[in-house]
């Protein structure tokens, strides 16, 4: 029988001694044993170091040799690639499987053409083919296996670095104002999921790739307690009062505040697409779960908070990052100071 909370592809069975074992197992990737107890950071890292780990591909005999599938394999299995974090490699190969199953201009599959012979042209009409963020994106991503091919023998040259990178203009994500969290409020009330979830990301100013991984056994003494699954950065938020009330009226039954409909924890992109659906039922299509990192920090500039002291929550390596999430605070609030300045000096005069 399943234990409550174990991720999908995680079983366990008893052995003819008694003992429960825990094992990892997948059509075509090889089945893993954990060395850490369920419920730990150690046992999360070692599943996501799993699921990123390159299987055993099924039908890798038909694939082409010298094709652009096989040098996508040949990189799935390198160390530049199992050196990525989990998630990271798993964009990663979902980019590169779903170049390869793209028709090129002759019909025939992307992934089958020859990896030798892809020239800048090639390059240049592939990303006409998209999104500026997207085309920007699959260069790079062409550009680590061009590389990946220079090492292997495949071929010489790589054709990526004679394509210039798409400029974009644009803030990114949408930063809540105060107006759009009360109307999501509105629409859903404490001790919903949803509330819950608002008060985890607003309350932390994490990721949602942290936030699902979240349960009570990373608070501790007031803090919560938290390992960034994108930079490995360790950190102790303090849980304040608005967070604690969410988290007292959360379940007790699972190792992560949230849970899917199944009772299991959500995956990063399965938890966005959720937390999406709630917010168009609050009427906000504008927000998303990554607005909150930047609403969160936006509140922390406007009470004052310096740069580092925002980055103590947030976890940005960079102090540029967390100025780009501020900037419009900061400027309000210094030009407030400014003109208590102006007042005050045309009182005295």
């Amino acid at each position: 029988m399943k234990r409550r909370g174990l991720p999908k592809f995680a079983g366990e069975f008893r052995t003819r001694h008694g003992v429960w074992i825990v094992r990892f197992r997948r059509t075509g990737w090889p089945t893993v044993y954990p060395k850490n107890a369920p419920g730990t950071d150690e046992f999360a890292d070692e599943y996501r170091r799993w699921l990123a780990g390159q299987p055993r591909e099924v039908g890798a005999a038909r694939t082409k040799p010298g094709s652009l599938r096989a040098l996508g394999v040949s990189y799935f299995a390198s160390p530049d690639y199992r050196s990525l974090k989990a998630s990271t490699a798993r964009v990663y190969r979902g980019i590169i499987e779903r170049l390869c199953e793209e028709a090129g201009a002759t019909g025939v599959k992307i992934g089958d053409m020859p990896a030798a012979a892809m020239k800048r042209d090639h390059v240049v009409k592939l990303m006409e083919r998209r999104k500026p963020t997207a085309a920007n994106r699959l260069r790079k991503i062409l550009h680590l296996l061009m590389r990946h091919a220079i090492e292997t023998g495949v071929r010489m040259d790589d054709p990526t670095l004679a394509v210039r990178p798409l400029k974009i203009k644009t803030d990114g994500f949408h930063s809540w104002t105060e107006a759009e969290i009360a109307q999501f409020r509105v629409r859903h009330p404490a001790g919903t999921k949803a509330r819950l979830a608002l008060a985890l990301l607003l309350g932390s100013g994490q990721r949602r790739s942290d936030v699902v991984r979240m349960g009570r056994q990373h608070i501790r003494d007031g803090f919560l307690h938290v390992k960034q699954d994108k930079t490995g950065a360790e950190l102790a938020i303090p849980v304040l009062p608005e967070l604690g009330a969410a988290i007292a009226e959360a379940s007790r039954d699972n190792l992560t505040f949230l849970t899917t409909g199944y009772g299991t924890p959500f995956t990063s992109n399965g938890f966005g697409n959720w937390f999406r659906e709630r917010c168009d039922e609050a009427g906000l299509p504008q927000c998303s779960a990554h607005g909150l990192r930047k609403a969160a920090a936006r509140r922390l500039a406007e009470i004052g908070c310096t740069q580092h002291e925002i980055a103590a929550i947030t976890g940005h390596a960079s102090l540029a990052e967390v100025q780009r999430y501020t900037k419009s605070a900061d400027q309000k609030r210094l030009a407030t100071a400014a003109y208590a300045k102006v007042k005050s000096g045309t009182e005295i005069g």
